[in-house]
Parts: structure tokens; sequence; C-alpha cells
């Protein structure tokens, strides 16, 4: 089995407990996703199934999620889940909302929250947070493509936002990063993550609907329509070739696409009709193999 499955992760449940109900189901070993949702987070979350695995690092890292954040008040871990460390009179407006986003669009450096899984020194930093050790978190770059406010409730002090951002960006760190600024406090309390690449929520599947291997069957996408990498198709001389992975040369003209892909030493797909068989960089007049899928 060689694939992706889109899954609408639910609530409650980390990113592990999908990959580990994938496996029971399948009795595949060889399963994993794209990118961690927290377990109060639901929505898109990527899954890798069998050698699908060795194309993570192609997938296109952009996310888009919808945000709501609650105002009023701060918590340590920057949401729900959270114990409240302040908390805030302050009323703010749909206007003052929508004034302090412009300060959160393009590249920007944020600090990630000390209850993370990034590792400083070897340790990750909900660890030092749990021992109640101090820890120096250095400020990352990450790029904010758009951020807008869907709708907001000043009864409640409430605001939805959508966020399309770079890999690495923590949705938490942008709501406390709200509240500072307009001097109210914010944390978040939802978050549905719906664009992860190529990957959308319209086409994600529940959890819940996939319980036979069959169902994974169905559901499974063929990574060429997902991973947006220059095709290239392999003759038969060129497959027995590749399959020992060796290098090949091209005896016919140069396609557009692989011309542009020579110049840049950029990776291609080797295919097989709609499969991929291999991963090749392409290097003055040949492709060098770099990953042979024995199974596909």
């Amino acid at each position: 089995m060689f694939g992706f499955i889109n899954i609408n992760k639910p609530q409650s449940m980390t990113s592990f407990d999908v990959v580990a109900v994938l496996r029971r189901i399948t009795h595949i070993k060889q399963i994993g996703h794209t990118g961690t949702l927290d377990p109060f987070a639901t929505g898109v979350l990527p899954i890798c199934i069998g050698k699908a695995t060795k194309l993570i690092e192609y997938l296109p890292d952009d996310k888009e999620y919808i945000a709501t954040v609650q105002f009023g008040a701060n918590t340590d871990t920057y949401d729900l889940e959270g114990e409240i460390t302040q908390t805030f009179d302050k009323k703010i407006t749909q206007q003052d909302v929508e004034n302090i986003l412009k300060d959160f669009e393009g590249e920007i450096e944020q600090i990630p929250p000390i209850y993370s899984a990034i590792k400083v020194k070897g340790k990750k930093l909900y660890e030092y947070a749990r021992e109640g050790k101090e820890v120096e978190i250095k400020p990352r770059k990450v790029l904010i493509k758009s951020i807008e406010l869907v709708s907001f409730d000043y009864e409640n002090q409430r605001a939805k936002l959508q966020v399309a951002c770079s890999k690495g960006t923590y949705i938490r760190s942008i709501a406390y990063d709200i509240g500072q600024k307009l001097s109210c406090g914010g944390y978040l309390i939802a978050l549905e993550r719906t664009k992860a690449g190529m990957f959308n929520i319209e086409k994600s599947i529940n959890l819940n609907d996939i319980k036979t291997l069959e169902d994974v069957e169905k559901n499974l996408i063929n990574p060429l329509e997902v991973v947006p990498i220059t095709q290239y198709q392999l003759d038969e001389t060129e497959k027995e070739k590749v399959s020992h992975g060796m290098s090949i040369f091209n005896p016919h003209p140069t396609p557009l696409p692989l011309q542009r892909a020579r110049d840049r030493k950029e990776i291609v797909f080797l295919v097989c009709g709609d499969k991929i068989h291999a991963i090749g960089m392409v290097t003055e007049d040949k492709i060098v193999v770099k990953k042979v899928f024995e199974v596909l």
C-alpha cells in the first residue's frame, strides 16, 4: 500500500493516536503524519501509508487555519488547556482587532510557547516547563501570508481568524501576541486546520469512517496528485536501470519541465504509468537515482 490519506483529525486525539488507529486497521507499521496537530485542534492531518513516508520532505508545507481567540486572559500554554496566569478588564472592539492584524502579515519573528516540542539543548521546551525551569527561547522567523478577521463577538470578547502561514508557525503564539499588543490578553480556544499543502478540509475523511483495510484503500491518494514535483516517464530500459539504482541519460529531446529541472539540479519523480518508481536528481545530462520504491 502506497499513498496518502487526508484525515480530518477529531478533537481530543493526538496526531500519533490517529497513526496508531490506522496501523491497527491496516497492520502496516510504516505509517506517519506530515505535521502535528495539538489534541484540542481538529482538521486536515495528511497521513502517509507505506513507502509514501519517504515523500514527506517533498510535500508543500504551507498551512491554513481557522482559529478562535478568547480575549481577556492569558494562559501558560497560550491555549484553553493551560492554567490562567493573568486576567484583564479591558474590552476591545472589532476595529481594534482588524487594525492590529496588519502587524502580523508578512515575515515576522515569533517566540514559540514554552509548552511546545521544540528542543533547546537536546530537551523539549515542555519538559523545562513541567520541571519549573527557565530556559531562553529564541524567536523564529515565520511567514504569515494572510490573516483576516472572520467574525467578532464583542459580548464574549472572541475573534475568529483565518490564517495562511508557513510551516512552523504557532497559532497559539499569534493569539497570545495579539492579546499582548491590545493589552487585553488572549489565548486560543479552538483551532481547525483547513489546508496543508494540497490537502484541504473539503476532501478530508473523518477518522470514524475508516474502519477496514478496504476503507483505507478506497480513500488512498496517489502521491502524484498532491506532490508538485516534475515527472519523468521511464521507458522499459530506463526502468530496469533505475530499479538497480543506476543513473540514466535522456536519449530523446528533453521536455521543457525536465529541462527546467535540469537547469536547477532539481528532484524529479521517475514514473511508470501513474505510479512513482523512484526519485531522481537531474544534473547536466543525466538523472541520478536517489530513492527507489521497491513495491508500487
